[in-house]
């Protein structure tokens, strides 16, 4: 399974400008490479329905958050989750002090301020980030709203970048990505 990379969109659809569907298919449209479901309040049905449709979307590109694939191959485990075993592909939210096992990819936050989640912090910054994560292929988290810190996040040697609030928010989620797609390459 290749790791993720490039714009990996986080789902919120309490945050999303529009249907959730429908602002993420606009992403991927415009350059996002990956999408995490999140949405861990939804019944398992609905959240598992929804799973089908990202699939839709950004087909073999959607990792679901929490230990259940919900029908897939890829998770994104919280850094309390407990290791799994039969998934293809497995990412884990890091802070770096948490134990790992065998996940084959990190998310490192907040690597700026993060108008999502305001007062999270202190923010990493990407050399930090850079530093923590060692050769652990990783993707910034946290306050990546511009194509400059997108670009520093790449030049820093994050794999990816991972955005909620600047792609939900956004009027144009294409794009948004598009242009952080733009700044961190191929």
């Amino acid at each position: 399974m290749v790791t993720p990379a490039g714009v990996v969109v986080l789902t919120d659809r309490r945050l999303a400008a529009g249907p959730l569907v429908p602002v993420v298919r606009a992403a991927v449209r415009g350059g996002a490479s990956w999408v995490v479901l999140r949405e861990r309040d939804l019944p398992y049905g609905d959240r598992a329905a929804l799973a089908a449709e990202l699939r839709a979307v950004a087909p073999g590109r959607v990792i679901v958050a929490g230990p259940d694939p919900l029908g897939g191959n890829a998770v994104h485990l919280s850094s309390t989750d407990p290791a799994v075993d039969d998934v293809a592909l497995v990412g884990r939210s890091w802070h770096g002090t948490e134990p790992l096992s065998d996940e084959d990819y990190v998310t490192l936050s907040p690597i700026f301020p993060t108008a999502t989640k305001p007062g999270y912090g202190p923010p990493l910054g990407v050399a930090e980030a850079a530093r923590l994560a060692g050769s652990k292929p990783w993707l910034a988290l946290g306050g990546v709203d511009s194509p400059d810190r997108a670009a520093a996040c790449h030049a820093a040697g994050a794999a990816g970048v991972a955005v909620l609030g600047a792609i939900m928010r956004a009027r144009d989620p294409g794009r948004v990505a598009g242009a952080l797609a733009e700044a961190v390459g191929p």
